[in-house]
């Protein structure tokens, strides 16, 4: 099974990714993870990339393909993978399809988790985490038990990511517009893009690409 997760950042796209590589013995494919694999490995596309990156210029649509190529050879692939991040443009698209279709292979589904703008930016604006186990709260959504005490290891020490406010996050909603979401009436007029309520619980949505899955 070859899957895409599209959704704009704090859609919750790792968590479902999560959850679809226990139920499936999936591997989720993480473009920048490969990226860095396969220059530190020295391979033929890593070292390539390198070059270019050493260059200042932009990794090509070439080497990235190349390097998802080479990742989907190891074994852990064998059952299928999930591709995060990857593609950003139609020309990925049509490539990552000319890349399969080379290897007899198909994708599935492509799944978007859909928000809405607002309700994201409060979601992501309100998160924060324990300083000493990283276990996750919310101002509104989830907050510990004992005010200021994490519930679990009774640290008081708490740490937000810089990145985690509305302006931060309403910038990257508009990228994400801008560059990644043409790219879903590509495989709309493929017949393969299926969509789910990004902003439902978390079971919910699993729910949901559950049902998918299973057609």
């Amino acid at each position: 099974m070859i899957l895409i997760l599209f959704g704009p950042p704090g859609a919750g796209k790792g968590t479902q990714a999560q959850r679809i590589e226990k139920a499936h013995g999936l591997v989720q494919l993480s473009t920048g993870d490969m990226l860095r694999a396969a220059v530190a490995a020295g391979t033929e596309m890593g070292k390539l990339a390198k070059s270019k990156m050493d260059a200042g210029a932009l990794v090509s649509d070439d080497i990235v393909i190349g390097i998802i190529n080479d990742r989907i050879q190891e074994d852990d692939c064998k059952d299928g993978f999930i591709l995060d991040g990857f593609p950003r443009t139609v020309a990925q698209a049509e490539a990552l399809d000319a890349m399969l279709s080379n290897q007899s292979l198909k994708l599935d589904a492509v799944i978007e988790m859909k928000v809405d703008d607002a309700a994201l930016v409060e979601r992501i604006a309100g998160r924060y985490t324990c300083a000493g186990c990283n276990e996750g709260y919310h101002d509104t959504n989830l907050k510990p038990e004992v005010e200021g005490v994490c519930d679990n290891c009774g640290s008081t020490e708490f740490k937000r990511r810089p990145d985690d406010n509305a302006e931060t996050v309403g910038k990257r909603l508009k990228e994400y517009y801008a560059q990644t979401a043409p790219v879903l009436p590509y495989y709309a007029d493929k017949g393969v893009l299926q969509s789910v309520d990004g902003m439902a619980a978390i079971d919910e949505v699993t729910s949901q690409i559950a049902n998918i899955l299973a057609v």
